[in-house]
Parts: structure tokens; C-alpha cells; sequence
């Protein structure tokens, strides 16, 4: 869906606040983290609770980072996990994370990842490898309680991202996926996710 203001400067990604899950599809890790619209005040949001599971959305949208390179969303969450070693694959969970992907189509082995992670305990604007993947970098955006029980909202420059961790000029980016995930640490958590759409500026 465009939006236009202007000109076409604005690409939405998900309507989570319209109760739409459009051309987005369950992926399953390890059971199903349940996902359902809730009524958060005056906002629609889509509501994630994992216990023991890492299931997650996708969608295969192709979004060109020339003309909308800016990443938008926002999120909620009750809690974060405790003693979990994100950077091991024993910790590898989060109430929160939304990733882009650049598919490498046939050539797996190029598909390249970003990871924006609300982290348990690392800090904030650290990034380090994913603890499952050389292709995928984790990004933490927040971290801690301190912010738990409030809207957030975020806004990444994703080309500029790209390049900066994989040192890449990316021009496309092939899918957007959110998911919380419990699974390695048999943790529980409950999130919220916001709308989410790439714009100019």
C-alpha cells in the first residue's frame, strides 16, 4: 500500500492498528508464541505472548531503500527476560524484535539480516552477531525495564544500517518479520507491536 504525500514517500509495511494481518504469514521456531489484535486505550495493536515458544510473522515485501529508507514502528512490552545470555544460543530471546532481510534468492548464503532487538540486558546501541548466524547482526535499540509498560517509538535509517554493519550498499530489502521468542531460556514475556512502514525522512 502507498501512501501519498506528495509524492510516494511512504511504504506501510503492517496495519496492526487496523487489525490487519495482510500478506503476512506465521513462521514457526519452536511452538507457537500467540499473537491476537488487542485494545491498548485509543490503539489497535498486535499483542504477542510467548511461553516456552518462538513463533513469528513475516512478509515478503520488496521496499526500495533509494526512495523510503527509514524504518518506522513502535512497541510495548510488560517485561523483559532475566539471566539470559543473548549472544549465546541458550539466550537467544527477546520480548521484541523486528528484522529486515535482503534475500540472497538461490544463493542462501548471501541473505543478510538486520535484528532490532528490545534486549534483556546489553546496551543499548550495542550490536553483535547472531547467535545462530554469521548473515544476521542483533541491534539493541532498548534494554531493561525502564521503558517497560510505555510505547516506543523507533526509527532506523536501514541503508545507512546496512552499511554500516555489513558494509554493503543495500538498495532493496526483500521481507520484514517480527517475533517474541522465548523458547531457549522457557521464559515468558507479553509485547506489543505498532504499525510499521518505511518513509523518506
Amino acid at each position: 500500500m502507498l501512501v501519498a504525500t506528495g509524492y510516494a514517500d511512504e511504504r506501510l509495511v503492517a496495519d496492526f492498528s487496523g487489525g490487519s494481518l495482510y500478506e503476512w504469514q506465521e513462521k514457526s521456531f519452536a511452538g507457537h508464541t500467540r499473537y491476537q489484535f488487542v485494545q491498548d486505550g485509543e490503539r489497535q495493536a498486535l499483542e504477542a505472548i510467548a511461553d516456552g515458544t518462538a513463533s513469528g510473522f513475516f512478509r515478503e515485501i520488496e521496499i526500495d531503500l533509494n526512495r523510503t529508507p527509514y524504518l518506522n514502528w513502535s512497541w510495548w512490552i510488560e517485561d523483559t527476560l532475566q539471566g539470559n545470555d543473548e549472544q549465546q544460543k541458550s539466550g537467544d530471546d527477546y520480548p521484541v524484535r523486528l528484522y529486515v532481510v535482503v534475500s540472497g534468492g538461490l544463493f542462501f548464503w548471501r541473505t543478510r539480516a538486520i535484528n532490532y532487538v528490545w534486549s534483556n540486558s546489553q546496551p543499548i546501541n550495542s550490536v553483535w552477531p547472531n547467535a545462530y548466524t554469521g548473515r544476521a547482526v542483533m541491534v539493541a535499540l532498548r534494554s531493561g525495564n525502564e521503558q517497560r509498560g510505555r510505547w516506543v517509538t523507533e526509527k532506523r535509517n536501514v541503508r545507512a544500517d546496512f552499511k554500516r554493519f555489513f558494509d554493503e550498499d543495500i538498495d532493496q530489502i526483500d521481507a520484514v518479520a517480527i517475533m517474541s521468542d522465548s523458547d531457549n531460556s522457557g521464559g515468558y514475556v507479553r509485547a506489543r507491536y505498532g504499525d510499521i512502514s518505511f518513509t523518506a525522512q
